[in-house]
């Protein structure tokens, strides 16, 4: 699971908005202003026949700042991603 789900700046990082962007999702933010630092980001790919899925998950970054439930905050009664 993707740790920026659960961070301070989840609504203005440019690295989740590329995440967004890599899962075709609406974004947090269309100008993202906070740049993180040293973002480490796991990509899984599987393959269902001709069917290729790529699965983007920031797993580490030197500027995650934990708060629980930031991104539920921001989209009440949507569904996690995962």
């Amino acid at each position: 699971m993707c740790i920026c789900v659960n961070c301070h700046y989840v609504d203005r990082c440019t690295t989740y908005n590329a995440v967004e962007t890599q899962h075709q999702q609406p974004h947090l933010t269309e100008s993202p202003t906070f740049e993180a630092t040293n973002p480490t980001i796991n990509v899984n790919i599987r393959q269902d026949g001709d069917i290729i899925e790529m699965e983007w998950d920031v797993v580490g970054c030197d500027s995650f700042v934990e708060e629980m439930g930031k991104w539920s905050k921001l989209r009440p009664g949507e569904l996690v991603p995962t």
